[in-house]
Order: structure tokens, then C-alpha cells, then sequence
């Protein structure tokens, strides 16, 4: 961050996302706080929205206009993100073509923020990610940390808790204690996210109301909203209604005074909640319509959908099965094609108990079928979850385990109870260990068994194939300088004689045939010599090796070849990976000859980044893909071993009337 340039580092939001699920009748609230943080200049905390576009038609194309769109994009991040969005990518073309390196990084930290608003969590991670290693590079311990933070929480909203809570460990370790009060507020709602996922509620609302009192202290309203939604989130969690609905309340005075729709929505879906524990059948239509809206309005897919369900349960209760239904497909719709599995399970859960309300007895079977699979894939998936909970629950328990033990002398005989329970507890997961541990070898030495038995096989190709461009070689000199020599001798010694014999018309024309003939004899063995190791190769390279070859191709007739290459004239090839190019080009044009019937086929070769991609292309016959394996022909069978020596990858599209596309990929 360049000294001066930004006057003050503002945590901007806790984004809390609410995720409803129905499981056996009872509504379960997980709560995600993810860090995100936004970098404000002064000017763009005291300028309105109309006041920064005002400026904008005058702005230079210089930083000063990069931090202009990014002040633009905070008026719009909460309301509107998809024009946020805009601003943030014209930002970021600036700062690459300035070479701006604090803009290039607010680039990748403005998106991943964005994209949390937007429920588009992979979006989140890989932005998220691309700061984390801008951030190392550049030795940043404090960005690091925050980066760390919000890859964790993105794995969380994903689903996969095991990464999540591994990340979000690493960077509470890494900036908690260390005199980043600025953040404080923000990392103690990090944690109580994190409590209230692992159900340790008392220290879930700990963590809560610490967070609120710094927010409050610093008068920081973007951070002081979220910590007010968080802990309204974890008093709910413990049926404590009162206190949560007065939270709610005050977060969304702030959320409409900051102009923040996206925690208003989620307060909303939080008194839904709240609404549906308590059976106040209208206040959940008032509170749904209103998360709907507003989730709506920002482009919230997972809010659209949680608030969908919620209406589908309101329609429900109200026995009014229509309305009921076409909510929950709409949620439905949703969860497919976003692959919110949690939101589809409980989708489905409501789908069936409306088929079963309407009397549709098979499709609620169908659907609560659907919803059980759904939730027994997320059980297995949350295996490893769970024993990153148990040391988590090690570790908060072992004072506990202390002061047990220092009451031995009264409690002997409990003591000796609990000490061979927790002995055979520590066997079993010695034993666990043990044997996952030993599962872990078997299979690394199974892979470096398939990676020596992979080498020893491309070894013994590198071999034959060394062996046979050497013997290519000399048998291409030998015909060239032997028996080429020769030919050429006789010729000259023919020629030398014609002028000393009397020959009657008919040996004079039988000896001009044999003249031609030989002069045949010539051209084709030179042909011969030229394919077993052509001479423009070794001088030229491999690209106007390539080009000579199409256009010997199409010269002779029997093919018409057109050859493109991009980025290939200076491109730097070694001899063995040209020559091995050039053999696999040379095979699937006689290929295409032999075997298409085509009139016409292209050769395309070009070098990108350093790898090479080759395409072969022709208006055959074509051919059924799917029998390829099975033949036996050894053309084909050398091209697959050149392309595996290359380590490279081969793909085949071709059909019946079709035609036929050959496409490799060579790595650099």
C-alpha cells in the first residue's frame, strides 16, 4: 500500500450468510462470517454517488481515476453489484495498463468481496486466492492473514468444512494478538462464525457481543451491522427470541441507513426464522416477501432460494398447496443449477410433504427419496469435519480434564472409569491412525510403482524412437551419398556415351526412355532420402520443415494441403521434440492419404505460453471414433507412442461422413 495514497485500512463488512435447512421438523441456522476488506480514500468517504460521476468524465487516465471507479463501486456494491462489478473491471484494466500494483490487488480483494454478496463462491475463492499470493510476494503478513481468513470462510459457504476451518485456524494464529485493533472487531466475528458452526454456543455469543462493543467503540457502522446480524444469528440458534429479534431490529436501522440490502435481506430471512419457530404464520409471509425483494435486487441466488422455501413453508400452512408448490420449484430450480446441495435436500423435503398434503403419494415418496440421498452424500462428505471439531473440542475441554483430575482423591473410582474409557478411546483412535496411516503408504508406493513403471516405459520409447530416426539418418546418407552418387555416375557415363554411339531410331528412342527412367529413379530415391530425415529440418527448423512437407504433399496431387502456423517462424524447438512433431504430422497426412478419401486437409500448428497445439483436419470419409482402440494398425499406434513421449495429450473427433480432426497438446 503506497504511503499516503490511502489515509485509513476500513474493515467494510462481516458477510453473514444465513442457510435455512428443514432436517426432522426442526429449522437449523448456520452462520458463516467471512473478512472482507476494503481500502477508502478520504475523498471517497465524503463524496456522494453523483458527485463521483460528476468527476469521472474529467478524470485522467492516471491512479487517480483507478481509486475514482473503485470509490464509485463501494456506492454500489451492497445495492447493486452487478454495476459495482462494472466499475471494479474498468479499475482493474487501468491498473494493468498502468502496471498499478495497489490496483491491481483492490482488483482481485473488490471482486472476492463482491462475489460473497452474490452467493458465487467459487468466484469468491479464486479471488480470494490471487490476493493471498500477491500478498506473499509482497511479504504482507497482514494481508496474508485476512487472505487466509476468507479462503476459509469461501471453503465454508462450500460446504467443505475441514478446509475451511484449517484456513481460518491458520489466520486467526496469524493476526489475533498481533495489534491489529482496526480488525479486531471483524476477527472476533470470524470466530463466533466459526463456534457457532462447531455448536459451542457460549462461546459463540462471547465472541458475538465482543465484536459489537468494538464496532460500537470504533463507530464503525459497516462492521457494527454485520456483528449485530452474527450475534442475532447465535441468539436464535439458542431459542433465545427477545434478544435476537432486538439485534435484528438495530441491524436493520443501520443496513437501511448504510444503504447494506444484502444483511438487511439475511435479517429478514433470520426473523422468518424466528417467525416460523413461533408459528406466527404473518409475519413469515411479511418477513419472506422482503428478503425475496431485496435478495432479488442485489442478485442473491442462495437468498432468492431461502427465501422461496420460506414462502413455500408459509403457503403450506396455509394449505394453499398451489402457490405452495410453485415456490418450491422455483427454489428447486435454483439449487440445481447453482448446486446448493444443503438448499436442495430441504427443498425436496417440502416438495414431498406438499405431494403427501395433496394426496400424491408417489411423488412424495420420489422427493423424500431425492431428499434423503442429498443429505445422506452431505453426512459422508462431513466425515472429515468432524474430527477437526473433536480437537477443537480437545482443546477447549483440557482445563476441564485438569481440574477432574485434581479431585482423584475423592472421585477414585470415577476417575479409574474414566481413565479406561478414555484409554480405550486413545487405542481406538491410535488404531484408526494406525491404519490410515498405513492405507496412506500402500498408496503412495502404488503410485510410484505406476511412476516407474511410466518412465521405464517412455524410456524404452525414447529408445526406439532414438534408434529409429538414427537408422532413418543413416540410411537417408547412405541412399543420398551411395547410391545417389551412383545413379548420378551412370547417368553422366549414359550421357558421355550417347555422343560416341550410331544408334538406329528405335534404340535411339528405347535409350532416351531408359535416360527418363532413370532420371525417375533419381528424383524418387532423393524423395525416399528427403522423408527418412528431410535436409530443411535440420538446417531450418521445424516450421518450414512442416511447410515443405504440405506443399511436396499437395504438389504431387494426391491431396490438397494447407498448412497454418502462429507463433512458430522463431519459436526454439529441440531436434528430438521437432523431429518427433514432424513424424506424427508426417503419419497423419499419409493417414488422411491412405485411408479418408479426402480432397482437402489442414495442418495447423502453433506455440502458446510455451506449449504446442497441433490440429490435423480433413474432409474424409470419416471414421467410428470409438473403434480406434481396436485396431491393430502400426501408423496409428506410432503416433500414440511419439505423443505419449512428448507427454502430451491426444484427442480424436471424427464420425461417419464427418471428416476427421486431430488434435494434440504438447506441453512446454
Amino acid at each position: 500500500m503506497e504511503k499516503g495514497e490511502e489515509i485509513r485500512v476500513a474493515l467494510c463488512f462481516i458477510c453473514t450468510l444465513g442457510i435455512m435447512f428443514y432436517f426432522t421438523g426442526m429449522r437449523i441456522l448456520l452462520i458463516i462470517a467471512t473478512i472482507l476488506f476494503n481500502v477508502l480514500s478520504v475523498h471517497a468517504q465524503l463524496l456522494k454517488k453523483d458527485s463521483l460521476m460528476r468527476l469521472l468524465p474529467l478524470a485522467k487516465e492516471d491512479t487517480n481515476k483507478v481509486h475514482l471507479l473503485y470509490a464509485l463501486s463501494d456506492q454500489y456494491e451492497t445495492s447493486e453489484p452487478e454495476k459495482a462489478k462494472q466499475y471494479v473491471r474498468q479499475a482493474g484494466d487501468l491498473s494493468r495498463k498502468l502496471n498499478f500494483e495497489t490496483g491491481i490487488f483492490k482488483y482481485n480483494r473488490y471482486l472476492a468481496y463482491i462475489s460473497a454478496y452474490q452467493s458465487e463462491y467459487d468466484s469468491m475463492l479464486y479471488y480470494s486466492e490471487v490476493v493471498l499470493e500477491l500478498a506473499r510476494n509482497k511479504k504482507d503478513t497482514f494481508n496474508i492473514g485476512v487472505s487466509l481468513f476468507n479462503i476459509g470462510e469461501a471453503y465454508k459457504y462450500k460446504s467443505e468444512y475441514e478446509k475451511g476451518l484449517e484456513y481460518t485456524l491458520q489466520a486467526v494464529n496469524m493476526l489475533e494478538g498481533k495489534g491489529y485493533s482496526n480488525i479486531e472487531s471483524n476477527l472476533y466475528g470470524g470466530l463466533q462464525g466459526t463456534y457457532l458452526m462447531l455448536k459451542q454456543y457460549d462461546k459463540a455469543i462471547g465472541y458475538g457481543i465482543k465484536s459489537v462493543e468494538l464496532g460500537r467503540k470504533m463507530e464503525n457502522k459497516g462492521s457494527l451491522v454485520s456483528s449485530l446480524t452474527n450475534l442475532a444469528n447465535c441468539y436464535a440458534e439458542v431459542k433465545n427470541f427477545p434478544e435476537a429479534k432486538k439485534n435484528y431490529a438495530e441491524a436493520i436501522a443501520l443496513a437501511q441507513e448504510t444503504g447494506n440490502k444484502s444483511v438487511e435481506a439475511m435479517c429478514y430471512e433470520g426473523l422468518t426464522d424466528i417467525a416460523l419457530k413461533e408459528k406466527r404464520t404473518g409475519d413469515i409471509l411479511v418477513y419472506a416477501q422482503k428478503a425475496l425483494a431485496l435478495h432479488t435486487e442485489t442478485g442473491n441466488n442462495y437468498g432468492i432460494m431461502a427465501s422461496n422455501q420460506g414462502l413455500s413453508i408459509y403457503y403450506l400452512y396455509k394449505k394453499d398447496f398451489t402457490i405452495a408448490a410453485d415456490h418450491a420449484q422455483k427454489a428447486l430450480k435454483i439449487a440445481e443449477e447453482e448446486n446448493f446441495l444443503e438448499g436442495k435436500a430441504e427443498v425436496l423435503s417440502t416438495l414431498s410433504a406438499i405431494a403427501f398434503a395433496t394426496n400424491d403419494f408417489d411423488m412424495a415418496l420420489k422427493y423424500g427419496d431425492e431428499s434423503k440421498k442429498i443429505t445422506e452424500k452431505i453426512f459422508t462428505e462431513s466425515v472429515a469435519q468432524k474430527d477437526a471439531q473433536l480437537r477443537v473440542q480437545y482443546e477447549t475441554e483440557k482445563k476441564d480434564n485438569q481440574i477432574k483430575l485434581q479431585k482423584a482423591e475423592i472421585e477414585r473410582k470415577s476417575t479409574l472409569n474414566y481413565v479406561l474409557i478414555g484409554g480405550a478411546a486413545a487405542l481406538l483412535i491410535i488404531a484408526l491412525l494406525s491404519y490410515r496411516n498405513y492405507r496412506h503408504k500402500q498408496k503412495l508406493q502404488q503410485q510410484r510403482i505406476i511412476e516407474l513403471e511410466t518412465e521405464k516405459k517412455l524410456a524404452a520409447t525414447e529408445a526406439v524412437l532414438k534408434g529409429e530416426e538414427k537408422e532413418r539418418t543413416r540410411l537417408a546418407k547412405d541412399l543420398h551419398d551411395g547410391l545417389g552418387g551412383m545413379l548420378s555416375g551412370i547417368k553422366y557415363s549414359l550421357n558421355t556415351m550417347k555422343g560416341n554411339l550410331i544408334m538406329t531410331p528405335d534404340n535411339a528412342q528405347a535409350f532416351e526412355r531408359s535416360m527418363d527412367m532413370l532420371d525417375s529413379s533419381i528424383k524418387e530415391m532423393r524423395r525416399v532420402a528427403h522423408n527418412m530425415m528431410p535436409e530443411a529440418l535440420v538446417k531450418f527448423g521445424l516450421d518450414t520443415a512442416l511447410k515443405d512437407l504440405c506443399n511436396d504433399t499437395q504438389q504431387s496431387g494426391a491431396l490438397e494441403v494447407r498448412y497454418q502456423s502462429i507463433n512458430m517462424e522463431y519459436a526454439e524447438v529441440d531436434q528430438t521434440t521437432s523431429i518427433t512433431i514432424y513424424r506424427i504430422i508426417q503419419e497423419l497426412i499419409n493417414n488422411v492419404m491412405k485411408h479418408a478419401g479426402a480432397r482437402t486437409a489442414i495442418v495447423q500448428v502453433s506455440k502458446t505460453n510455451g506449449a504446442i497445439s497441433i490440429t490435423v483436419e480433413d474432409d474424409g470419409k470419416g471414421f467410428d471414433s470409438s473403434l480406434l482402440g481396436k485396431g491393430r494398425g502400426i501408423g496409428w499406434s506410432n503416433i500414440q507412442s511419439r505423443v505419449e513421449f512428448l507427454k502430451g495429450k491426444l484427442d480424436v473427433q471424427s464420425a461417419p461422413g464427418k471428416g476427421t480432426s486431430v488434435h494434440i497438446e504438447l506441453d512446454s
